[in-house]
């Protein structure tokens, strides 16, 4: 009998010690719960709403938002190779263009700044960086599987800094304080020691944070921001090595607001990473959440057309801002969803007020 007692006294203790092992990455699986009565038209609120057009230039002429006044800008990506195709010699024509062009319909200018890619056919860096001298410059990103899935410049070669650092100021000292702001790329990237032995978790957090400081130092007027997502060589909350947890502390240190892609409310990886650093903690400096390819059906990187659905804009919106407590939103400009579930949401004051 006392075997018994103390078998099932144990089988007990396990049970409970592996409920509260599980506990703390399911925390916020059900926050969004609170936002689902949310509904369209949403009432004007305080953040500054953003178009992301990715690289999609031509798409922001003539486009539905620039008669609208919820929104800010547009939010366009801009790489380091059409920046500067040869070394030291930059050319920011097509950012003048679009910065004249919104600036003549009333609108702001928000900056992405890309070094990575999620294409193996396309690397995004200069030429003259896939050398040698610059260890080839970059590195093929690999998905779970292993096979190739993008490239990022090698953020943690100190030469590689230096230029990207020298690309931020004269990018500075063009567009400081014209420009709402300008952001550097998401913090998560698929590399390892593995395929670089230069690469090391502890030496990448390092790197993120001397370009950091050079994209503040670069822009004292305009917002900074850093997406900071997920890092390499930690999973949270099992695997906490303080890595990302460090790099929005630096931000609110030194002046630079955070921000994420992928507004994922059902999904325990994001809401665990940078959702869990925005919601968790207060912050002087301007937070910032992107609504890209997929989020408008609760998915990532997805091109799908799903006709029949419910428009989630209000929950997003309603999540983003009472649960991450962000200052921009940053809405991807992907059809049918941003005309028909965005534009309708977010309409200006004067416009007929109606639910859908």
């Amino acid at each position: 009998m006392k075997f018994i007692i103390l078998f099932t006294l144990s089988v007990l203790v396990g049970t409970n010690a592996s409920t509260e092992w599980e506990n703390p990455s399911e925390r916020y699986v059900n926050s969004y719960k609170m936002f689902v009565d949310a509904k369209c038209p949403i009432p004007p609120d305080e953040m500054k709403h953003f178009v992301y057009f990715a690289r999609d230039r031509e798409g922001l002429h003539n486009h539905p938002f620039l008669n609208n006044s919820r929104f800010e800008g547009a939010q366009i990506m801009y790489s380091w190779a059409q920046l500067e195709a040869c070394e030291g010699q930059y050319d920011f024509s097509i950012i003048h263009e679009d910065y004249n062009y919104l600036k003549s319909k009333g609108k702001q200018l928000f900056i992405q700044l890309q070094d990575a890619t999620f294409n193996p056919k396309y690397k995004g860096i200069p030429d003259y960086l896939e050398t040698e001298a610059y260890d080839g410059g970059a590195i093929y990103q690999r998905a779970e599987n292993g096979e190739p899935d993008g490239w990022t410049a090698k953020r943690w070669n100190k030469n590689i800094q230096a230029h990207f650092a020298r690309l931020l100021m004269a990018l500075g000292q063009a567009f400081d304080g014209k420009i709402e702001g300008i952001n550097l790329q998401e913090s998560a990237i698929g590399v390892s020691h593995e395929f670089d032995n230069s690469f090391t978790p502890p030496i990448y957090v390092e790197s993120l944070k001397t370009n950091m400081w050079a994209l503040k130092e670069a822009f004292p007027q305009s917002t900074t921001m850093q997406y900071a997502n997920f890092m390499p060589g930690e999973w949270l909350p099992w695997e906490d090595k303080d890595y990302l947890k460090s790099i929005y502390q630096y931000g609110e240190k030194i002046g630079v607001g955070l921000g994420a892609p992928d507004l994922m409310v059902h999904r325990k990886g994001q809401l665990n990473h940078a959702l869990a650093m925005m919601h968790e903690h207060t912050y002087s400096v301007p937070l910032g959440i992107a609504v890209q390819d997929g989020n408008y059906i609760g998915q990532t990187g997805s091109d799908q057309v799903i006709d029949d659905r419910k428009n989630i804009v209000p929950l997003l919106h309603a999540f983003a801002k009472d649960f991450l407590k962000v200052t921009y939103m940053f809405w991807v400009n992907q059809e049918p969803y941003f005309q028909q579930d965005v534009l309708p949401c977010l309409i200006d004051p004067q416009s007929s007020q109606r639910e859908f």
